[in-house]
């Protein structure tokens, strides 16, 4: 990918993160990848290798906010940042209804998934900033991997939702005044991707696309600088048009089978 010689992406032992990692692979790029599983990181890492990249694996938990300060700080220059760690777990008793979500399901979400991307995307806009900038003026880019689950407020999954519109919204939220010091942010709300998040799940689950198609639509959409890039377009649309629904008439909709909800437990991605 042009201008991304040199990467650094979270969550990259499996799901969309190896995904990314192998479409950038190439002969001249510098990943750096993370994760907290070493055999499997160490697999994604030897498949990138082969195709020519050079390799900059770590063991990180991204709620270590010391320890992420450090890593990314020390990585050299930076073009892509992707911030794309996360958890997901949903709730429901055994007849499949909505039920609460334990305490410590919820800040182990709000820790990983939201927590964690400000620990990615923080001090890689300090790093960013001081860097110099290229012929169009930019600095760097950093990426938010958020979900089409933050446009719905799925009673399968609330933590998750939640934690996914506060990152989607912020990134959108901090965009411009990002862009004024040369650094792109986007947000990235892929749907249903085969992941292993999504292996388990025995319901159905529209627009479910391979990781290395979502990644190419990711990447396109940040080399074209875009703030958002929300797909499948038509799952998206829906979304956001039950988004719009009377609150009472959505949740009664979404609560009706969680096995039925694009956006429900586990993550979509």
């Amino acid at each position: 990918m042009a201008n991304f010689d040199r990467v650094l992406i979270t969550g990259a032992s499996s799901g969309l993160g190896a995904g990314l990692a192998r479409a950038l692979a190439r002969p001249g790029a510098v990943l750096h990848l993370a994760g907290r599983d070493a055999g499997r990181l160490a697999t994604v890492a030897q498949a990138c290798a082969r195709a020519g990249a050079e390799i900059v694996p770590r063991l990180i938990d991204v709620r270590n906010e010391a320890a992420m300060a450090e890593w990314i700080a020390g990585a050299g220059r930076l073009d892509l940042v992707v911030a794309n760690a996360g958890i997901s777990a949903g709730t429901s008793d055994a007849a499949g209804a909505p039920a609460l979500e334990s305490a410590a399901q919820t800040r182990a979400i709000f820790a990983t998934d939201l927590a964690g991307m400000l620990n990615t995307a923080l001090p890689a806009l300090a790093v960013m900033a001081g860097q110099p900038a290229d012929a169009s003026g930019l600095r760097g880019r950093i990426a938010v991997v958020a979900s089409l689950a933050a446009f719905v407020a799925s009673p399968g999954a609330p933590s998750y939702c939640a934690a996914k519109a506060a990152a989607d919204t912020w990134t959108v939220a901090t965009a411009p005044a990002a862009r004024r010091l040369g650094i792109g942010l986007t947000s990235l709300c892929p749907g249903f991707v085969a992941t292993p998040m999504t292996a388990a799940n025995r319901f159905p689950m529209p627009g479910l696309m391979t990781t290395d198609r979502a990644a190419r639509i990711m990447l396109r959409g940040i080399a074209r600088g875009r703030v958002r890039v929300a797909f499948p377009w038509h799952i998206a649309l829906g979304a956001r048009l039950a988004a719009l629904l009377p609150t009472p008439l959505a949740l009664r909709l979404l609560a009706l089978s969680p096995g039925k909800i694009a956006f429900g437990a586990p993550s979509p991605h």
